[in-house]
């Protein structure tokens, strides 16, 4: 990123399709007003989430590694939701593997949205890097047990902890599904480790989910507690000047721009979720009363995607750049069926009437993010950017 950009604290304008959308809680487990804290704020889904609490009419603490370097979110929620100090705070917490690092983050919160995770790919030994994982996830329950004031907690995981997309399969999903293909492969002594893929990162995954839902089993705390499961995530960026592109939404980014179409051609055609859907499940599944949430998997799964399908979509939007764009090899179309029907009831209950938003509407505001970084003359994204 230009250094002018980068030491610019100021947040541009959004583009359209990143505006505060209306979301109604009616009589919700958890007052408006009250405080929740939102772990990695600066991220694309706890963004997203703060951004929707907000528009819900609650105050947000959003945790970050360095509050200086992310002071832009500050003035980006201002700008979003008014200029009142007390709606938004940053919260800087530097190691969140460090013993009692959420202790003081919890203190007076109501409500915890926890987006917080593992994104390394390349795992090896899924069942060490879990260990090490949930000695510090399970340390937040205990931190938000012990202030007696959390009602809520909402769980971030991934629909790579229930199957490993493959085109060519049908397969019927449950909400007691779990990747255990993934763990199997991963432990497999036998296997190449060259030729596993990302089936590390996916047991990693299957495994904190499981080790979470053990301690919550145990432990019967007396908050709410669920996890939202997320697949791919396309849409717009609140902020794209100082965020990048992030998380999976850059991977429009490289077809956008016909880079990295190798690691594009590793993806399975599979399913996906618009940003703001994603946000809006956490929110009613933190505080809905109407229906009340407690002890559930919420699939965020919003229809199915390729990339294939994104880069036609993007060629036909904007004609002019057509010849340009990556164009990914990967052919087929997800035959699973998704118990997703929770998380739409959920999005509907809280003023979505229309349920999921389409794949067309999500990745055309995912290039009108690209659009705001070509006009405000971006050309170095920061690295962060295209973390999964």
């Amino acid at each position: 990123m230009s250094p002018s950009k980068t030491n610019d604290n100021t947040s541009p304008s959004p583009s359209p399709s990143a505006s505060a959308s209306n979301i109604t809680l009616t009589n919700p487990s958890i007052p408006l007003d009250s405080l929740i804290l939102v772990t990695g704020c600066n991220g694309l889904i706890a963004s997203h989430v703060a951004d929707q609490l907000l528009s819900a009419g609650y105050r947000v603490r959003g945790t970050v590694r360095s509050a200086s370097k992310t002071s832009y979110l500050s003035d980006l929620y201002s700008s979003r939701h008014g200029d009142d100090p007390k709606k938004f705070e940053l919260y800087e917490i530097p190691d969140v593997t460090a013993p009692h690092a959420w202790d003081s983050a919890v203190r007076g919160v109501a409500g915890i949205v926890h987006c917080v995770g593992a994104t390394d790919l390349t795992t090896r030994d899924p069942d060490g890097a879990a260990k090490k994982e949930l000695e510090w996830q399970t340390g937040l329950l205990e931190a938000a047990r012990r202030t007696g004031t959390v009602k809520s907690f909402v769980f971030t995981s991934s629909a790579w902890a229930v199957w490993t997309p493959d085109a060519t399969k049908t397969v019927v999903l449950t909400e007691k599904s779990w990747n255990e293909e993934a763990i199997a492969l991963a432990r497999d002594k036998n296997v190449d480790p060259k030729t596993k893929g990302m089936a590390g990162f996916m047991a990693l995954k299957t495994l904190v989910e499981q080790g979470v839902w053990e301690w919550v089993h145990r432990e019967n705390p007396p908050f709410q507690f669920n996890a939202v499961l997320l697949d791919t995530v396309l849409g717009a960026c609140l902020d794209p000047v100082h965020q990048g592109i992030p998380s999976t939404p850059g991977m429009v980014h490289w077809i956008w721009e016909n880079k990295h179409m190798a690691i594009i051609d590793l993806m399975e055609p599979q399913w996906f979720v618009d940003c703001v859907d994603m946000a809006k499940v956490y929110v009613a599944a933190l505080a809905s009363s109407s229906p009340k949430v407690d002890r559930e998997r919420l699939f965020a799964f919003g229809g199915r995607y390729s990339f294939k399908e994104v880069a036609r979509l993007l060629g036909e939007m904007f004609p002019e750049r057509k010849e340009g764009l990556g164009k990914p090899k990967t052919e087929g179309w997800d035959q699973t069926e998704v118990p997703n029907q929770r998380a739409e009831e959920l999005l509907k209950s809280v003023g979505q009437k229309q349920g999921w938003t389409s794949l067309e509407e999500s990745v055309r505001a995912n290039a009108e993010s690209i659009l705001v970084l070509e006009r405000e003359g971006v050309k170095d994204v920061p690295k962060s950017a295209y973390a999964i």
